[in-house]
């Protein structure tokens, strides 16, 4: 026997094997088990929230099935807050090899969580190239700047893919992505359940803030400075910083002009929160500092980082969120709260699926003058009547909840 055949040879016991011990599997009622590729940062709440969120997907729809977390970082408290939601889950580094190896013999199916793009795409690969087993995308966003024909391809053989926003579904099929499924998916974001509300609790009344009687905002440069984070060990990059200072002040200018308008003509506070580690001091420089004497005895600059759960707590509490980010908002309508995105070009695509969720008229875009206009207002409009704007974010839950559902029927179908 010649070394092709002989190699064809064992892929086609590898895989008659393979499919014996599932056939084994289904009959002795054996749980299935998913490996879930997720958790790619602690810096930034919403890249925390990916993980939690997926994990409570498959909690609620697939509660038969065994899922393993093949986290990239869980470092910073992260790890004890899933542990505390999720004490049976078993989540595994790159650090343990031997468990990584016991994941992929054990585990029926990969599922890359959401994300920025397909992030893990490496380990995608290993996971096809050395089991053969499938495997499925939820929730990323796709675009020029990540795309390849190494990613293509690893789409395009995925039992399906869900894109985060209508517009990453377009460009995959204009640069020939072809799943047999490709469908618009909510991130999995949306569905984060983890809360700690004493130490909410506990800030807003060590800062004077009543529940439902304040709103939060975030503040965001053009590019995450992680030159700043002493974690990242990046070098300044110049070209980046050079375009965050440029634009700060546009960028941030109808924040302030709206946490003065909602102080002045409402009674509520204003909370100044952050979703990344870089953006507390961003709050204090491009949001309270600025502000009038007089309007700065209602406003609160939050001082220090949080993790997922207690920064949904808070925004539980509170009456709408607004800013510049999009995992907050994200994560405020999971909840049925209130949340105002602006977006501008550095942050790919991803703010479109706030009109995908019918959410367009609480979507400004940065880069269009014209639009910059209508913050003041929509955020005065959420202010003013919380109730209506509540019937709002719960009518978007909805179609979020519909959606998931829906995508996670097909991640059953295909166990």
């Amino acid at each position: 026997m010649n070394r092709r055949d002989f190699l064809k040879s064992k892929l086609g016991l590898a895989v008659v094997l393979m499919s014996v011990a599932n056939t084994i599997k289904a009959q002795t009622g054996v749980k299935k088990r998913i490996l879930l590729r997720s958790s790619w940062q602690t810096v930034n709440i919403g890249d925390i929230g990916h993980t939690p969120g997926v994990l409570h997907l498959l909690e609620k729809y697939l509660p038969d099935v065994e899922v393993k977390l093949w986290a990239g970082d869980v470092g910073n408290g992260v790890k004890e807050m899933l542990l505390k939601r999720f004490p049976s889950l078993e989540i595994i580094t790159a650090a343990d090899q031997t468990a990584l190896k016991r994941a992929f013999q054990e585990c029926d199916y990969l599922l890359h969580g959401s994300g920025p793009y397909l992030v893990a795409d490496t380990d995608v690969a290993k996971w096809k190239n050395e089991t053969g087993k499938p495997y499925g995308v939820y929730g990323i966003t796709y675009n020029d700047v990540n795309q390849s024909s190494k990613v293509n391809d690893l789409l395009t053989n995925a039992e399906f893919v869900f894109f985060r926003d209508s517009y990453s579904l377009e460009y995959a099929q204009s640069v020939g992505v072809k799943s047999k499924i490709m469908e618009f998916g909510p991130d999995g974001a949306f569905a984060v359940d983890t809360f700690n509300e004493a130490p909410a609790r506990a800030f807003l009344a060590a800062n004077n803030l009543q529940e439902g009687k304040f709103m939060c905002v975030i503040p965001k440069y053009r590019y995450t400075p992680y030159w700043l984070i002493p974690s990242k060990n990046r070098p300044l990059d110049v070209e980046k910083d050079a375009t965050n200072q440029a634009m700060k002040e546009h960028d941030h200018r109808a924040l302030r002009e709206a946490i003065i308008a909602v102080v002045t003509q409402t009674d509520l506070k204003i909370l100044i929160v952050p979703e990344d580690e870089t953006q507390v001091a961003i709050g204090k420089e491009m949001l309270y500092d600025p502000l009038p004497t007089e309007v700065k005895q209602k406003v609160v600059w939050r001082d220090r980082y949080w993790l997922t759960d207690e920064a949904i707590s808070t925004y539980k509490l509170s009456a709408g969120l607004f800013g510049n980010e999009q995992h907050s908002p994200i994560m405020c309508i999971g909840n049925g709260i209130p949340a105002i995105v602006c977006r501008f070009k550095q942050q790919t695509s991803k703010g479109i699926m706030w009109r995908d969720i019918g959410l367009g008229d609480w979507l400004f875009d940065l880069d269009v003058e014209k639009e910059i206009e209508g913050i003041v207002p929509a955020v005065l409009a959420i202010a003013k009547d919380p109730q209506a704007a509540k019937r709002k974010a719960l009518q978007a839950r909805k179609v979020v909840v519909k959606k998931q559902k829906e995508t996670m029927a097909v991640l059953k179908r295909e166990l």
